[in-house]
Order: structure tokens, then sequence, then C-alpha cells
């Protein structure tokens, strides 16, 4: 069916379906992350075997991105979606009944599975149904989704588990996963003719050991650190698999990842700009987390109240930010939002013990407000930039670059707040307010601060290079359908 013949109140029932099933998906990668310890204690597993709940979701979620372009160029989009949240409906289920470790491990690779299609597919959507000069509005409804989905995660966790069980965040998303599931069913449109593609199978099979070794190096490099082993060896085997497949890509005549967009200048550099954001929104949101409970002896569900005022300005300003793009364009709001997270990243620098709630909520609050001002607009130009015919590709290419370097950018940050930790000297100052208490405690907990301290700093500096970046965005003429190249 032509995108043209779509009636105004079938369009808009279509995207209240991608928003939904997008939403749960997203909701679902960080609800476990208050859940687990009850998960470990109910299912008599140790700390590896839980960790392995979010890291095998990750690695599957993070395998299954790159091949959404050879998907949504093979099939058409309502039985790519119905595939894809029947996956995650039945994983969900599955997850919530789990008797065992391996049947909940089992629940959440079909989770990952269905999630990981949901995302690039939800973009290609609204590419689609909306023209040029009206994306901006339709990436910020996406944006809404992305920023407050994640946010929500840990809060909503926390209450549930603490009131009910670890099940019950699965039971909450069941519903949700149903109802989106029906909808679609009844009113989703194939937007997109199939093209005569072919499955590559060496490629498949590159793409999942290189993407799979890479994340699951950074991942473990959060608590192994760069010098282990096993991370050395996982990040060499994806660098190396990568480089091959690349070079792969480049050569066949239907590749699963076309990386030939990149030949478009305004693509590649937000591309670029969008792996900053990236990281720029995962280190916070990983370090916050750690000041609070670990450092500072707070609960999760305190923790994640911190984050959610943060949460809600961007989802609300991602709608706002939409129309200031389809007016004025990426440029501006890029180095806008760039300078007030690096401003407010470097207020997150020096931390203490004893800093006030306050502070945090509105240093953090104003830093997602600068966020909302670079990820869908930015990742809009680049989608833009590019011809229609690509946009698989393209949005299957951004996702995959987001999500690496969302493991990068945890690793990274917590092998140098761990780094940091190990080499602290307290002060005189705070060796006497360590001895007024449990100087033990106390002296750990300033030693993880003075770690946290560095990794801000280091992201200051990482977030810095996003406001230079964003001064070479070129501004579009948004009279004209004209693409840069």
């Amino acid at each position: 069916m032509d995108v043209q013949d779509i009636s105004k109140g079938k369009r808009n029932l279509v995207v209240a379906v991608m928003l939904v099933s997008a939403f749960v998906a997203i909701l679902n990668q960080t609800l476990l992350n208050t859940a687990i310890p009850e998960i470990m204690v109910h299912l008599k597993i140790d700390a590896n075997q839980g960790q392995w709940l979010m890291t095998g979701f990750m690695l599957v979620n993070g395998v299954m991105i790159p091949s959404t372009a050879f998907l949504m160029d093979k099939f058409n989009t309502r039985p790519l979606y119905l595939m894809a949240m029947t996956f995650f409906t039945v994983g969900t289920l599955i997850a919530a009944l789990a008797p065992n470790f391996g049947i909940l491990m089992l629940a959440r690779v079909l989770q990952a599975m269905g999630a990981g299609v949901m995302m690039p597919l939800m973009q290609f959507v609204l590419f689609n149904l909306f023209p040029k000069e009206k994306r901006g509005f339709a990436m910020g409804m996406a944006g809404l989704v992305i920023s407050f989905a994640p946010a929500l995660g840990p809060t909503l966790s926390g209450y549930l588990v603490d009131n009910f069980s670890w099940r019950s965040p699965f039971y909450t998303i069941i519903p949700f996963a149903v109802v989106a599931l029906s909808f679609g069913a009844k009113y989703l449109t194939n937007i997109s003719k199939p093209k005569d593609v072919h499955l590559d199978v060496p490629s498949i099979i590159l793409s999942t050991l290189g993407f799979g070794a890479l994340l699951y190096g950074f991942s473990s490099a959060g608590s192994s650190g760069f010098t282990s082993l096993t991370v050395i060896i996982s990040l060499l085997i994806g660098i190396v698999t990568i480089t091959i497949f690349v070079f792969r890509q480049l050569k066949i005549e239907s590749p699963i990842l076309n990386i030939r967009i990149f030949k478009y200048k305004t693509f590649a550099l937000t591309t670029i700009i969008s792996v900053f954001s990236m990281v720029s929104l995962i280190g916070p949101s990983l370090l916050m987390p750690m000041y609070m409970q670990d450092a500072r002896g707070f609960s999760a569900l305190i923790s994640g109240l911190l984050l959610l005022p943060g949460a809600i300005i961007t989802g609300i300003m991602s709608l706002v930010t939409g129309r200031l793009f389809d007016k004025y364009g990426a440029k501006w709001l890029a180095i806008t939002g760039f300078s007030i997270i690096t401003i407010t990243t470097l207020m997150l620098a020096f931390l203490s013990i004893d800093t006030a709630l306050p502070y945090l909520i509105i240093v953090y609050t104003i830093r997602m407000f600068g966020v909302s001002m670079i990820m869908m607009p930015v990742n809009t130009a680049g989608l833009n930039a590019i011809p229609n015919e690509l946009l698989s590709h393209g949005t299957a290419m951004m996702n995959t670059l987001r999500t690496i370097s969302g493991s990068i950018g945890t690793g990274i940050l917590v092998t140098i707040m761990s780094i940091g930790a190990k080499n602290f000297t307290p002060s005189k100052e705070q060796l006497e307010t360590a001895s007024a208490g449990n100087k033990a405690e106390i002296l750990q907990s300033q030693a993880m601060i003075h770690g946290i301290n560095i990794a801000f700093l280091i992201l200051t500096l990482i977030v810095f290079f996003g406001v230079v970046l964003s001064i070479f965005i070129k501004t579009e003429n948004k009279h004209t359908n004209t693409r840069s190249a």
C-alpha cells in the first residue's frame, strides 16, 4: 500500500502502535536492574548468572540490530512487526512463569530477539509515514519513548519488587505487549515493498560473532577491567571479525548492512555525533545510581526517583525539539545541547559524601534537558541526508552504533572509576570525617566518589568534542527537498 494513501487517522493508529511497542521493549531493558538480587535469592543463582540476565539480553539485542536492515528490505512491515512483537510477548510471558534460571535465560533471549528489531523498525516506519518537513516531530515522539522508558524502568521495578515479587515487572509488561500486538495485527499496514535481496550467511555469522564479541568485551570490562584476558580476547575477536565483515559488505551485491551510506557526509557526521550523545546519556545514568546506592547508601527506588525528573523533562522536550528541528534544523540545537551537557557534567565532577539531593536532581535534570536537544534532531538530520531506499540501512546502522557506543561508554567509564577509586588518597579533612564514624566504610565510599568524579571529568572532555563536531553540521534549507551529502 502506498504511504500517500494512508489516512491521517490510520497513520496515527500505526504511530501509536509503534510507539507503545517500542516503549515496552525499551522499558524491558532496564526493568531487571533492581530485580536481579531478588531473582538470585529465589532461583538460587550466583551473581555471575544473575548478571547474564542483563548481559545475555544485551548481546542478543545487539547482534539482532545489524540484521534488521536485511529483514526490513526482505519482508513486509506488518509480518516483520508481528514476528518481533510475538517473540517479545511470548518471551515476557515465559519470564514471568520461569521456574528456574535456564528457562528465564531462554525467555530473555526471546525478548531480546523481538526488542532488537523493534527500535530500528519504529524509526523506519515513522520516516516512511511522515514527509521530510515533519520528520522532526515524528522522531521527537520516538525520542520521548527512547528517553523516558529506560529511566522509568529502575524506578518502576524498584517499587514492584519491594512490594510484590521479582516476577511482577514481567506481569506488568504483558498486558501492554498484548494490547500493542493486538492493535498491530488489526491496524498496522505494510508501508514498504519487499526487495529482491538474498541472505548472505557468512555476513550473518560475521555480524553475530563480531558485534557479540565486541559487546561482551566492553560490558565485561566494566567489572573485570581492560587488562582481563577474557576482555582482551573478546575485543580482539570483535575488532578483527567486524573488520572482515565491513570489507565483505563493501564487496557483495546485497549487504546486510550497507556501509556505503557513509559516503553521505551529513549522515556520517551525525552518526559520529550520535555516538558521543549516547555516551553522554549512558554515562550519568550509570554513574549516578552507583553514587547514590553504593557510595551514599540510598535505596534503588530513591536512586531511580532522582533520575525521573530528568527523564520526564527529556520526554516532554523531545516533542518540542522535534518541532524546532523541523523549523531550524539540527545544528544550533546540537551545539546548545552539548554546551549544556558539558557544563552540567563538569558540575557533577565535584561530588562529595554529603552533596545535597536537590543539587543532584536540578543539575541532572538540566543535563537531560540538554540531551533532549541532541538525540533525535541529530538522528533525523542524518537519516534525512540519505535516499529513502537506504532508510532501512540508515536506521539499522545508527542503532547498531548507538548500542555499541553505549557498551563502550559503560566499560570505559566504569574502568576509569575503578582506577580512580583504587588510587584514592584521602585528605586530612576526609580522614577526620571518617574517624567520626565507621572509618573503613566511609573511606571506601569516599574512594568510590573520587573515582566517579574522575569519570565525570573524562566524560566532560568527551561531550565537549560533541560541541566541536556539531559546529560542522550543515544547516539545511527547510524550504527545499534537496539532500545534503
